[in-house]
């Protein structure tokens, strides 16, 4: 399992292309008849994908967190990207079509990830942060969601919010987790850029095409880098780090964060002519 460590603002301004990927992107985690994780020293955030094509594929543990089994003492938000899926929680089995999301709280020992169709194979994101009390499983499909409309076509950044791990929608100790959609003809995606000082956060490109990238932006607003990026990669974005986005066409991210608090607008904003 990779190991990403906590890097600090003052060294980061030195890093060339090589070393922002090496210590910031996710780009192996996909994988078939496998899930694979990352583990952060952000927050204490793991990062994972589950992608089952021709077997059902289980949660494992790893020795490094020193547990009897993953949940122990940990949480996890996953999010449907592919086909038809299902996640079994401790034997109860859950539909997870694309866009669904299914929490699975502190103490839930088993989980299993399937598809539904191996030519159309589901693809779990998953986000995994401590947890120090016990919250019922929860699946939230894709329709109940909360769901917001922001930004215009004037601005290339017309994009749907959803909500579905947050304090006003499934229960958590801290992760927080939802996804953004861009229309078409959009690109931008949180801009004007802001930071959070009290959580960190990770980024999940998905319905990116092939032969298109996006251009992941990060670093203190006065000092800023780019991470360029393809489907189904994650980038880690520290507390003291914008994160934000444009594309060479409209695509999809899941954005998640662990940290103080549940609350979704907890940021502070920079404005667009402060960036550098």
């Amino acid at each position: 399992m990779k190991v990403l460590h906590a890097v600090h603002p003052d060294d980061f301004k030195s890093y060339d292309t090589k070393k922002i990927r090496e210590r910031f992107l996710l780009s192996d985690l996909k994988e078939k008849d496998k899930v694979n994780f990352a583990y952060t020293h952000y927050d204490r955030m793991m990062v994972g994908l589950a992608f089952p094509v021709s077997t059902e594929v289980v949660l494992g543990n790893y020795p490094n967190l020193r547990s009897e089994y993953f949940l122990e003492r940990r949480e996890l938000g996953a999010i449907n990207v592919g086909g038809p899926g299902f996640m079994e929680v401790d034997g109860q089995s859950y539909a997870v079509d694309k866009l669904d999301a299914l929490y699975a709280g502190k103490g839930v020992k088993e989980v299993k990830f399937k598809s539904k169709d191996a030519a159309n194979p589901a693809v779990f994101y998953i986000l995994s942060t401590p947890a120090h009390t016990t919250y019922p499983v929860t699946l939230l499909q894709h329709a109940a969601a909360i769901s917001t409309n922001m930004g215009s076509l004037s601005t290339a950044n017309e994009r749907r919010i959803i909500k579905y791990i947050h304090k006003d929608g499934i229960q958590s100790c801290q992760l927080v987790m939802g996804l953004t959609i861009l229309a078409n003809g959009s690109v931008w995606n949180t801009m004007p850029a802001h930071v959070h000082d009290r959580r960190m956060e990770a980024y999940f490109y998905f319905d990116v095409e092939e032969d298109q990238r996006v251009f992941h932006y990060m670093g203190e607003a006065q000092e800023t880098r780019h991470i360029l990026m393809a489907n189904h990669e994650a980038v880690v974005s520290p507390p003291w780090s914008i994160h934000s986005g444009s594309g060479t066409k409209n695509y999809s991210f899941i954005w998640g964060m662990g940290g103080e608090n549940l609350d979704y607008a907890d940021m502070d904003p920079v404005a667009i002519q402060d960036i550098r």
